[in-house]
């Protein structure tokens, strides 16, 4: 029954900024970390951004300083900031949130990935 919705995908230029949400629905509360993955051609997916249930925030190098991520805790979404865009950020990102003890651990995150949005399109154009 959890679910994740996201939203904000789309076209940019380099250069530019797009914000991506990710509205969660189905957990019984609401203290869980949550985080961004993104898929681009021809490469496997790739952790982004991670925001524990404390509010701890940690980034992959490919996108620290650029990326910011964050958590409005009472309406239970999830957001991307993504300023200074680049062609080679283009990729099919991915909201994610904890799941059980059995899903994949990211130590930079401290957090156990269990569940997953349906990806939203990310083009930057230069």
């Amino acid at each position: 029954q959890v679910q994740l919705v996201e939203s904000g995908g789309g076209s940019v230029q380099a250069g530019g900024s797009l914000r991506l949400s990710c509205a969660t629905s189905g957990y019984t509360d609401r203290s869980y970390c949550m985080g961004w993955f993104r898929q681009a051609p021809g490469k496997g997916r790739e952790w982004v951004a991670g925001i524990s249930s404390d509010g701890r925030t940690s980034y992959a190098d490919s996108v620290k300083g650029r990326f910011t991520i964050s958590k409005d805790n009472a309406k239970n979404t999830l957001s991307l900031q993504m300023n200074s865009l680049k062609p080679e950020d283009t990729a099919m990102y991915y909201c994610a949130a904890e799941g059980s003890v059995y899903s994949q651990y990211y130590p930079l995150s401290g957090c156990r990935y269990g569940y997953w949005g349906q990806g939203t399109q990310v083009t930057v154009s230069s």
